[in-house]
């Protein structure tokens, strides 16, 4: 246990401060009228596999708000319809689950409201709402603390249900806790206990709740939740192997395949909207994004993701959801195109290799493309 979660607090750790040998790949553009030149990226992503041993592969999708999914590749050992566990990329869907939950006129239930307004324990967390416990500032301990969790470490339990573990959380003080909206302390409970006010109002389970709010609406094949850390060997690439569905780690305990997160991240770049369903409003989605406290460097944090500083003080224009086995996924408003890496150090790699390498060198060559196609339209 204590070996897994150090790898989920490993996506904490390097967000503060940032494959096998293989020379084969598959590559496409989906939507070739887009006219937009991904080789250079896909050169990266397959220099990077051949000279990172330690890595099996490394899979991408780039999703354009007018175009759809322009490009998918793999590399390495990965194909295009490979599932991984996507360990805190999973906070982003979480919180779309709890925001459609928010918006839905049947249901009273208020994102803002403090939880011990909706779930029926007496606790000692109750006057932290739903939005605190998703933005981290819900002054209960996160990650960095894990070593004093106690009775808190049901959360990473494969249990007969999330309930019996929240009820645990709630009412189980821990040290260094302080009163809620001081502090930014990144994971843990807080996460857990959003689940549980989300199963409490929806009056169904966590993954229930996923299916109807978010997965049907935007026919979603493969997205589950469930606790890997529980026992993460028991993953074997295949859904059918994800334990822990019962008590489904919220923050961190997600599987999919590439093009089935390229639908949620569509669903952002389109208003809310999969398909014909408008799934969340744009100011549900706009709310995940607006900064609610600051980390130890520049990255500032919303709900679910990470907002990379703005030059010369102008609004940020770049989120991004990373996870501890070297997952990312990143949104960029202003060129109206998001993307989706997917990688499976499950093993202890460096995964700061991975995500450095993606914001330091796709993104940025990625940002360039985009600018590039926004001139020669002009």
């Amino acid at each position: 246990m204590d070996e897994m979660l150090k790898y989920l607090f490993l996506s904490f750790i390097l967000l503060l401060t940032a494959c096998k040998s293989s020379s084969s790949s598959d590559s496409q553009n989906i939507n070739s009228s887009s006219d937009y030149d991904f080789s250079e990226a896909d050169q990266l992503l397959a220099e990077f596999v051949s000279q990172n041993a330690e890595y099996d592969g490394v899979s991408y999708t780039l999703i354009n708000r007018e175009y759809g999914t322009l490009h998918e590749a793999a590399f390495g050992d990965h194909e295009l319809d490979i599932v991984v566990l996507l360990a805190s990329v999973s906070k982003v869907p979480a919180v779309m689950l709890l925001m459609a939950l928010h918006e839905d006129p049947d249901l009273d239930f208020n994102i803002n409201e403090p939880i011990a307004t909706y779930l029926p324990w007496f606790g000692v967390y109750g006057d932290a709402s739903t939005a605190q416990l998703l933005s981290n500032t819900s002054g209960i301990i996160g990650l960095e603390y894990r070593d004093n969790y106690g009775s808190h470490m049901c959360q990473f339990e494969d249990l007969p249900d999330l309930l019996g573990c929240a009820e645990t959380l709630y009412t189980t003080e821990l040290p260094h806790s302080v009163p809620p909206g001081t502090r930014f302390s990144y994971g843990g409970s807080q996460w857990q206990l959003a689940g549980a006010v989300a199963e409490v109002v929806g009056g169904a389970s966590w993954g229930q709740l996923f299916d109807q709010y978010i997965a049907e609406p935007c026919e979603l094949e493969v997205f589950l939740f469930g606790n890997p850390w529980a026992n993460r060997y028991a993953w074997n690439g295949s859904p059918d192997s994800l334990i822990g569905q019962n008590n489904p780690n919220i923050e961190a305990g997600a599987i999919s395949n590439m093009r089935d997160y390229a639908k949620l991240l569509q669903m952002v770049l389109n208003g809310g909207f999969c398909g014909s369903h408008q799934v969340l409003s744009e100011q549900s989605l706009a709310f995940m994004r607006s900064k609610r406290a600051e980390s130890m460097l520049d990255e500032a944090y919303g709900m679910g993701w990470w907002i990379a500083s703005a030059e010369n003080g102008e609004s940020p224009t770049l989120f991004f959801d990373t996870g501890a086995f070297g997952s990312i996924a990143w949104l960029d408003t202003e060129r109206e195109y998001a993307g989706y890496l997917a990688v499976e150090a499950y093993n202890g790699e460096d995964i700061s290799a991975s995500i450095g390498m993606t914001k330091t060198r796709i993104i940025p060559l990625l940002e360039q493309v985009f600018d590039q196609k926004r001139v020669a339209a002009q």
